[in-house]
């Protein structure tokens, strides 16, 4: 045996980088408790204890919830989404997996320590987790809105070494957990950035840099007082002409006489009338969101007056197409959905309550209403052949489903009618409570069909029918035909920086 070997140094195992990464973790806890930090004392313990049980990022949610910017609340829901998902895999998992017990007091001067001292084994770290998910969850979908979190997600994690009841390691493994769920929710539910609409086909609109030319008329009932004082800061040139939801088309049409560009402010409802007279006029169409539901401004990609000034100012717009119904003496347009069956009940029913009990309280007040009443599919002819039908659906362009989120249009010019249908046939109640509580664009898909053509023509429906478009409802019969305009209004939206 060569005598240059020595055999009483063992190799370093697993189990000897395990005792030293500990030993490394002791000596950065016995560091920090020896530490003075200016302030700290004063506000990290209670720092760390406001986020107990996540108080503090429901608090800070609903903050961000309380500015009406679309994307804050967004970036709200999507912070407790992922501080929900984080909590529940350390209660679940993390907290079972490693029982390792809490540090040792003795180093940590009285003043720091909490009152309370949590009684769970110390790995990984769940407050760590929560500030990590609820930040990196933020950032994912607003990093401005992330980047004023992330200073309080850091103390809150910090804290928990400075008041001594983690180590280290405890607060690095919660904080890669957290961020984990962050982006888990992600995969999920895809943030609005991860699909941008394109911005084709490019129109020409004249730019307006303090808003001369355009005129606005706000829809006072769809509670945009903000957005519109906004504006007028933003574009104090604009003409902004704020009226009661009963006289939005008189002043709509009064304004595009002597418009350069027809504004308006308001829900899907309101954006409706707008088009059909930008489109009748020939003027170009500038959106400000400011109803319950705005999907038409958010497809495009205008969510705020931030969007749509830089859109009005630098002269940046496109072509979107519009769809057209006629039948039974009416006619119109639509720049989201027409439907006939039992969603256009649903709809009046929802507006007859709306105003007493609130959007969402109205909705499914509405469909529970819609689904428990006594009633016989939609009879109509199509192809030749007479098939009963609970809803038909009609998309001005193809709504895309991402994960778990509800459907979007990626593409305003695409040319197609995204029509889908229910069928008929026994069981109703659960596929029209479906359609009603998610949406006619998360339908069930037995019984459920979709196909995306550039028109449509039923016969046979039955006087009285009710037609809801973008929101709106009337009646029809006999014969209604659907089709699509290409490209037919010009509106205004932001292009991608280069």
């Amino acid at each position: 045996m060569s005598p240059d070997v020595d055999l009483t140094v063992p190799k370093p195992g697993h189990h000897v980088l395990r005792e030293r990464l500990l030993a490394l973790d002791c000596k950065v806890f016995e560091f920090a408790a020896a530490s003075h930090w200016p302030g700290a004392e004063r506000v990290l313990p209670r720092l760390s204890r406001s986020a107990n049980h996540g108080v503090l990022w429901f608090a800070t949610a609903a903050a961000m919830a309380a500015s009406r910017t679309p994307r804050a609340r967004r970036a709200a829901a999507r912070g407790l989404a992922s501080l929900s998902l984080a909590s529940l895999t350390i209660n679940t998992l993390g907290k079972r997996s490693v029982r390792r017990p809490r540090p040792v007091l003795d180093p940590v001067p009285l003043v720091r320590r909490l009152k309370r001292q949590p009684i769970t084994t110390s790995f990984p770290s769940g407050h760590s987790a929560s500030a990590a998910a609820f930040a990196a969850g933020v950032a994912l979908e607003s990093p401005s809105w992330g980047a004023a979190v992330a200073p309080v997600a850091f103390s809150v994690a910090a804290s928990r070494v400075y008041t001594g009841v983690h180590f280290p390691s405890d607060v690095l493994a919660g904080a890669a957990l957290g961020t984990g769920a962050a982006f888990a929710v992600r995969a999920l539910v895809p943030t609005r950035a991860q699909a941008v609409p394109p911005a084709r086909p490019r129109a020409r609109v004249p730019a307006l840099p303090d808003g001369q030319g355009l005129v606005m008329v706000a829809n006072t009932g769809s509670g945009s007082a903000d957005r519109v004082r906004a504006l007028r800061d933003s574009l104090p040139a604009a003409e902004v002409v704020e009226c009661d939801p009963a006289d939005v088309r008189t002043e709509l049409e009064k304004a595009a006489v002597r418009a350069r560009v027809l504004g308006v402010c308001g829900g899907d409802g309101t954006v409706n009338a707008a088009g059909g007279i930008a489109l009748r006029h020939g003027l170009p169409l500038a959106v400000l969101p400011g109803g319950t539901l705005n999907h038409f401004a958010y497809d495009l990609g205008v969510e705020g007056v931030r969007d749509l000034s830089r859109a009005v100012q630098e002269g940046e717009g496109v072509r979107v197409d519009v769809g057209r119904f006629t039948g039974g003496g009416q006619e119109g347009v639509f720049l989201n959905t027409f439907s006939l069956g039992v969603y256009p009940e649903l709809v009046r029913e929802r507006d007859r309550w709306s105003s007493r009990i609130g959007g969402w309280p109205a909705g499914v007040l509405a469909a529970l209403r819609v689904v428990r009443a006594d009633r016989h599919p939609l009879e109509v002819r199509f192809r030749g052949e007479t098939r009963p039908l609970w809803l038909l659906f009609v998309g001005n362009g193809t709504y895309h489903r991402m994960g778990l989120a509800p459907g979007r249009r990626l593409d305003l010019a695409d040319g197609q009618l995204d029509v889908r249908v229910v069928h008929g046939g026994r069981h109703p109640a659960v596929r029209l409570l479906a359609a009603a509580l998610a949406g006619p664009l998360t339908l069930p898909r037995r019984g459920h069909a979709a196909v995306q053509v550039g028109r449509l023509r039923l016969a046979g429906v039955a006087p009285g029918t009710l037609l809801a478009y973008d929101g709106e409802v009337t009646e029809v019969d006999g014969e209604v035909r659907v089709e699509k305009l290409p490209e037919a209004l010009t509106v205004y939206r932001p292009l991608p920086q280069s």
